[in-house]
């Protein structure tokens, strides 16, 4: 980061830091972390909101970081970690103010965001083209799969290359249909060569460099991974969707927060709305078709009108009738996880009326937030839940959520939920009184000044004499009486919000009600 840039930013960190540490008291689900030393200057602030934690458990299979306003256009260096929810609109799972832009810091920031995550890996991630970012994913997410996005490609190709694109009107139209248009490797290839050919760009070092990157960020070969796009060419857009409208170039570090409030209400007003759309209106059907009626049933309403409006080229689709599987070239299923209109037609064909089950991606439907948070890609992620008391506290967390969003929709409900918890906090108690307790080492702590890292392996102790025991059961009654009252915390949140909630719904109620009498005077 610059000098001036850090003048400019000035104690407006300290600002962050007090609102960062206000919401933590308010809810110890909020998570945030500091890399670096005691006054904030040499390192980076990462935070993440229960709700963004909770939305990463649902959707977050595939990922954008966004460090659009790291660059020196803006007053503030500040990136965010976005996926798409159900309806394919972005959710936030985490932002930060890299204060430090090292290879480094970058590696800090990502590997205390998949901490914050419960170590929960994506399957995929897109950023921009940057040799610090790739680096860090490298080191933190090998197994992740990396794509860079094809808009700062295009924007940045325009710029290194400008003398071409003035001198040859007709070279942006053919770069771009090369890149976006071609379905298979092998089409991409001919097309590339043709195009370097044609235009006399053979020993430009700009093309030849993104050439030998494209194995990360041309759509053919990209096609085998989930990314959630719709249309492999869909996604030609910048990555700072989430808060775009929200943070500009003239954004201070002290209007910050109040634009990342903004910001996320926003969303989360929008994603309601979707959802109501999707409960309350009906879609209109354009076949007879049972599965057209399933589909509309099953997806949220955005998702059934891209499954209702896909079309469709020659491809082949491969089909297995006894496992009732098809694969078709495409690989649009495989990208989006909406299938294709060409394996539709075959399962037309093959008189397979409904939907087979491993053609609906959870992550799409009315139901994704209901339920089990492990996705359909769970398979494929390491995960090491339930291993730490940093992973189960999460797993808990994140189940006490839901709970709270359940038991609050009624009177009745709420009374049936309030019940069950005091039988379940009785259960709990006499768990702990009968199990012995194991102590683990590096247990999560928010907002330290150092990196943090996952809670270890249970710590196994052999006691030589009667001393080393005393020792021992001292710890762990210490360790227990920590854990009672972190749970009473957790308690008395979750009380605190189903009694807010149920007040707001009784405010609601009473608004009603006068709206319903001064219509009738």
């Amino acid at each position: 980061m610059s000098a001036t840039r850090h003048r400019a930013l000035g104690g407006g960190v300290n600002h962050v830091l007090d609102y960062l540490r206000r919401m933590q008291a308010e809810n110890p689900s909020f998570f945030y972390a500091i890399q670096g030393d005691n006054d904030h200057t040499g390192g980076s602030i990462f935070w993440a909101d229960a709700t963004s934690r909770m939305n990463y458990a649902y959707f977050g299979d595939t990922v954008i970081f966004d460090t659009t306003y790291r660059t020196n256009r803006y007053r503030v260096p500040f990136a965010s970690f976005t996926g798409l929810n159900h309806h394919g609109q972005p959710v936030l799972f985490g932002c930060a103010l890299i204060l430090n832009d090292s290879e480094a810091s970058l590696a800090w920031l990502f590997q205390t965001w998949l901490h914050a995550m419960s170590d929960r890996r994506p399957i995929s991630i897109t950023t921009d083209p940057d040799r610090l970012i790739q680096m860090a994913v490298t080191q933190v997410l090998p197994e992740t799969r990396l794509r860079f996005n094809r808009w700062s490609i295009f924007k940045e190709t325009q710029e290194k290359v400008a003398h071409i694109y003035q001198s040859q009107p007709t070279f942006e139209i053919e770069f771009k249909k090369c890149v976006n248009e071609t379905e298979t490797i092998n089409e991409f290839e001919s097309s590339w060569v043709s195009l370097r050919e044609r235009y006399f760009v053979m020993d430009n070092e700009w093309l030849q460099s993104m050439y030998n990157a494209r194995q990360q960020w041309v759509p053919a070969y990209m096609r085998d991974t989930f990314f959630g796009d719709f249309s492999i060419t869909e996604r030609n857009i910048g990555l700072n969707s989430f808060f775009e409208g929200f943070v500009n170039a003239s954004t201070t570090i002290q209007m910050l927060i109040k634009q990342y409030e903004k910001a996320v209400a926003s969303w989360h007003e929008k994603e309601l709305k979707s959802d109501y759309d999707t409960i309350n209106t009906s879609p209109v059907l354009k076949t007879p078709s049972p599965m057209e009626k399933q589909a509309a049933n099953l997806y949220t309403r955005r998702i059934f009108m891209k499954f209702q409006e896909e079309l469709h080229k020659a491809h082949t689709v491969n089909f297995t009738s006894f496992e009732m599987k098809a694969n078709c070239s495409c690989q649009m299923f495989e990208h989006s996880g909406i299938i294709c209109r060409h394996i539709l037609a075959v399962f037309r064909a093959k008189n397979v009326l409904t939907l087979p089950s491993q053609y609906v991606l959870k992550r799409w439907t009315r139901n994704a937030k209901i339920g089990d948070m492990q996705d359909e890609h769970a398979a494929e992620l390491p995960n090491n839940s339930r291993e730490s008391l940093t992973d189960r506290s999460n797993t808990l967390r994140q189940e006490a959520i839901k709970y709270v969003e359940e038991g609050a929709k009624s009177i009745h409900i709420y009374n049936v939920a309030m019940d069950a918890l005091q039988e379940a906090l009785k259960k709990v108690s006499s768990a702990k009184n009968q199990s012995p307790v194991s102590a683990e080492d590096g247990a999560l702590s928010n907002g330290r000044n150092q990196e943090l890292h996952a809670a270890g392996d249970t710590e196994t102790v052999a006691c030589q004499s009667a001393d080393e025991k005393e020792k021992k059961i001292r710890e762990l009654t210490t360790e227990l009486e920590s854990i009672n009252r972190r749970c009473e915390v957790y308690r008395a949140n979750l009380l605190a919000v189903l009694r807010d909630m149920e007040e707001q719904k009784l405010k609601l109620s009473v608004k009603v009600q006068n709206a319903r009498l001064n219509l009738r005077e």
